[in-house]
């Protein structure tokens, strides 16, 4: 079995989001082959350098996941793209690249955050390009503490505002997009997340049937993918 999940935005004000991922890791993670989060784990990430006591609690119980035999991979989102090495060493977990190929369930998957799907939101993947230029990842991982505590509240704040003015179909996938990625990495099967519309979607690539998973957030409710013998199987559940 392994486990696919995303968006999970953990942060100190949801302690029920946090108790909901730390009963996975005691539960079905401890059976599971692997473990995958594919972005927006941590509603905000400043650094390596500057993780603070809640934190550090999830690393610690990640490392415990790891240590018990279950491989843990971590993906970038939009919202924690500073996580870096020393985290992922100290959490016992590998930090994939986005977008990645991995075998699951005796096929080749696409695994992918979901954002780069979104062209149409022109300034988002402007400002994508420009906070992940090596250059610009450099400087504000060398900023001081309290600049990089402000820069992360004004891009939240900013996000917020413009999701809720954007249309639907700007800040969803662009549908002419997944085919084409799709296909250029030789794939039937794409998984993402970052959209917070879970759904499995058909569609056509290069003639062949395939399909979009797409991962749910964790709000309400959480979602997990589950990939064993039976297949893929998108799922929520309550948190306790």
């Amino acid at each position: 079995m392994i486990l696919l999940i995303s968006d999970l935005h953990l942060q100190e004000e949801r302690p029920d989001i946090t108790r909901a991922f730390l009963d996975l890791l005691d539960g079905r993670a401890r059976h599971a082959k692997a473990l995958y989060i594919l972005g927006d784990f941590f509603e905000a990430w400043i650094g390596d350098d500057a993780m603070t006591p809640f934190q550090q609690s999830i690393c610690q119980a990640m490392r415990q996941l790891s240590d018990s035999g279950t491989a843990v991979y971590l993906m970038h989102g939009n919202r924690d793209f500073l996580i870096g090495q020393d985290f992922c060493d100290a959490a016992g977990c590998t930090l994939l690249a986005d977008p990645s190929v991995v075998e699951l369930g005796g096929e080749q998957v696409l695994l992918m955050h979901g954002d780069t799907l979104c062209t149409r939101d022109v300034a988002y993947m402007k400002l994508r390009r420009y906070l992940r230029n090596p250059l610009s990842l450099w400087i504000l991982r060398h900023l001081p503490l309290s600049t990089r505590h402000k820069l992360a509240r004004k891009l939240r704040s900013e996000s917020r505002t413009q999701t809720r003015m954007k249309a639907t179909e700007i800040v969803d996938v662009t549908p002419e997009e997944v085919p084409k990625v799709m296909a250029a990495h030789g794939v039937r099967t794409l998984v993402h997340g970052h959209t917070h519309r879970p759904a499995i979607h058909k569609l056509v690539v290069d003639g062949q049937p395939a399909r979009r998973i797409v991962l749910g957030d964790w709000d309400r409710r959480g979602w997990t993918l589950q990939v064993d013998e039976q297949g893929f199987q998108l799922t929520p559940f309550e948190f306790s």
